[in-house]
């Protein structure tokens, strides 16, 4: 075998584990050769964080975490970086901008902070021991103004395409979508609106470039001049690829980042809607030709239970439709699950979440997610502003729960959980064991279905308590890479 068969052979196994997915094959596919495909770390992860707020009085915090992941490798390193990743002097002299945050180790969270308006996106890359898991969570506290509140979102893996129902163009909302290019060659993106009767007209939000390294703010407002109370905003790569989140701003109930649905899919779980959530409204959108029917259930701690007057939702093709639940929980931990009456047609959904009452209602957002799968985690939790909540639709699951050392020190706590099937339930999450500062909590489901779980974290700012929801997806810290064979039979073909 020549070097460079040899060197093609060791490039596809190294790309296995840094990209996530791989595919080889036997010369003779009805041979039993191939050997089951191992689960290895990851070697790097990139994650894209949006430019927090243009608001003077914001003050954001960025809380990174990786957890001990065994088969990891012993070296690495991770940063957090401005999307211009390079400053000028005043000779001119490019410069390197220094890190907003390098963790130090795995298991421990590392935190930074910037204030005002002027924060700019931010590119974090995390290689060999810091890559499986990595997670980074954006916080950031208005105090007032539109969007004042409490907003906070999970920096991003850059895609090629988007979904966002929940957005709008009503007269109260200032709704941006961000768009962030990790990469070195532009990228050029479409972005569509989609609204209760259908496409908007705009030709403005095609092919928009946004550079290398660099992020673009795109006000949803100077894409149409139609008002809609719920869009859903289609974010289509059309080269290279981007990060995107929807930061969603009402002059009057506060604001947060929507993030993106999960894929289009048939049956959509929300989970941890709060319990004492005052207004939920859901909106929903299939972009296929075909009308969607589904069947509306709310997951509580008791079971499952069909919203009054709300059984079924019906979903035009390419229209969004929206209906407000109000206070669907009833007091309870709740979760959201939709499923085809009878053929599945592929749906987009997220919650919009409204606490409090009169001049002290907050917005958040909770869309639809994929399963916690093998491991998800999410940062910046403190123990008495921190709910997790754990949904487990079709069957029962044992999940174990780990809260990590503390960004000021301690040590890392375990506890495992029973969730029925059919139910939600707002868990007594561990704290770290004489922990200081933000920690952050790792969920693994043991055994039984599915999980899907969410964290909701509260502040209060001047007597108003601002609040922001994340999903907990599967944090696609492992990678499957098939146990490859040497076979020369190759090279003689």
């Amino acid at each position: 075998m020549n070097r460079t068969t040899l060197a093609l052979i060791a490039g596809t196994a190294a790309l296995a584990v840094v990209t996530g997915f791989a595919t080889l094959s036997t010369p003779d596919a009805g041979a039993d050769t191939a050997k089951a495909a191992a689960e290895l770390p990851v070697e790097r992860t990139s994650l894209l964080c949006p430019a927090p707020s243009t608001s003077d009085l914001a003050e954001t915090s960025y809380t990174s975490f990786t957890p001990v992941t065994k088969g990891a490798e012993s070296s690495g390193n991770a940063e957090l970086q401005s999307a211009g990743e390079e400053s000028a002097d005043k000779a001119g002299k490019k410069k390197a901008d220094k890190p907003v945050l390098e963790p130090e180790e795995p298991g421990k969270p590392a935190i930074g902070d910037t204030s005002g308006g002027d924060s700019p996106a931010l590119i974090g890359t995390a290689e060999g021991k810091f890559a499986p898991g990595w997670t980074v969570q954006e916080t950031t506290q208005v105090a007032a103004g539109t969007g004042r509140g409490l907003q906070g979102v999970n920096c991003s893996a850059a895609d090629t395409e988007f979904w966002f129902p929940g957005a709008s163009t009503d007269a109260d909302r200032t709704d941006y979508v961000h768009l962030t290019n990790p990469d070195d060659s532009a990228a050029v993106v479409d972005i569509e609106l989609y609204g209760k009767n259908g496409a908007l007209e705009s030709t403005v939000g095609e092919g928009i470039t946004v550079q290398p390294h660099s992020s673009e703010p795109i006000l949803l407002s100077t894409l149409t001049d139609e008002k809609q109370t719920n869009l859903t905003v289609h974010v289509n790569v059309r080269s290279g690829r981007v990060g995107a989140a929807v930061q969603a701003l009402d002059d009057k109930l506060g604001g947060d980042w929507l993030a993106a649905s999960t894929d289009p899919a048939g049956s959509l779980v929300l989970p941890g809607i709060p319990k004492d959530a005052t207004a939920v409204r859901l909106v929903a959108f299939t972009p296929g030709d075909a009308d969607a029917d589904l069947k509306v259930r709310l997951a509580s701690p008791t079971g499952e239970f069909t919203p009054a007057g709300n059984e079924t939702l019906h979903v035009k093709a390419g229209m969004t439709t929206a209906v407000d639940l109000g206070d669907v929980t009833r007091g309870e931990a709740g979760s959201l699950i939709l499923t085809p009456t009878d053929q599945s047609v592929p749906v987009v959904a997220a919650l919009r979440v409204t606490r409090g009452k009169g001049d002290a209602q907050e917005t958040a957002f909770i869309p639809a997610t994929h399963p916690v799968g093998t491991r998800a985690t999410v940062a910046d939790n403190t123990s008495k502003g921190s709910t997790l909540s754990l949904t487990a639709p079709t069957r029962a699951a044992r999940v174990k729960v780990t809260a990590s050392a503390g960004s000021g020190g301690g040590t890392a706590v375990s506890k495992t959980y029973t969730i029925k099937a059919g139910t939600t339930q707002n868990i007594d999450a561990p704290v770290p064991s004489g922990g200081k500062g933000t920690y952050a909590l790792t969920v693994e489901p043991v055994s039984g279905g599915p999980v899907y779980a969410a964290r909701t974290l509260v502040e209060t700012e001047e007597g108003v308590s601002g609040f922001t929801i994340q999903t907990l997806p599967d944090d696609r810290g492992m990678v499957a890479v098939p146990d490859a064979e040497q076979d020369l039979s190759v090279l003689q073909k």
